[in-house]
């Protein structure tokens, strides 16, 4: 099965009756890249990690984009083995997705379950929350509550973590 595209994400939206909102802008690889695209988009927007640790497990980790996520005190607090980026070639394998575009709407394409799932805390607690909706030329806001709503329907449980 193909992954999935922006189009596929926005009707499941639409069935979840999640009203995210998505503002198409120039591509943005970094944070960096980001701040200069997002302009008025409201909300906190956020960076993703695809990691792997030491034992092979994967992870995404998802926090505001200017949190500073230690890798090397993460494993305690989420209970892995030592974490290392996971490499584009194995983002595209799980994800279906391309480096620059990491987003948690990815596990949608995570049929195998094989990513385990951490959201920092306070970007949990905020109104609005900002993606890429599977491509780095948008980006799409909703509400903490609705991310729950769609991890539950990809079957991906989390992990809340002050990072």
């Amino acid at each position: 099965m193909p992954p999935a595209t922006p189009d596929d994400l926005f009707a499941l939206f639409d069935r979840l009756d999640i009203r995210a909102v998505t503002h198409h802008h120039d591509a943005a690889f970094t944070v960096e890249e980001g701040h200069r695209v997002w302009g008025s988009i409201p909300g906190t927007h956020c960076k993703n990690l695809f990691l792997k640790d030491g034992k092979g497990r994967l992870w995404l980790v998802v926090a505001p984009a200017e949190r500073r996520i230690d890798l090397k005190s993460l494993p305690e607090k989420i209970g892995s083995a030592r974490l290392s980026f996971g490499s584009a070639a194995l983002l595209t394998e799980v994800l279906g997705i391309e480096p620059g575009s990491v987003t948690p709407f990815a596990l949608v394409n995570d049929r195998e379950y094989r990513v385990s799932v951490v959201l920092d805390a306070e970007m949990m607690a905020q109104e609005l929350i900002n993606y890429h909706p599977l491509r780095n030329t948008m980006t799409t806001t909703l509400t903490p509550a609705e991310l729950v709503r769609f991890l539950e329907h990809t079957g991906h449980a989390h992990l809340t973590v002050a990072l």
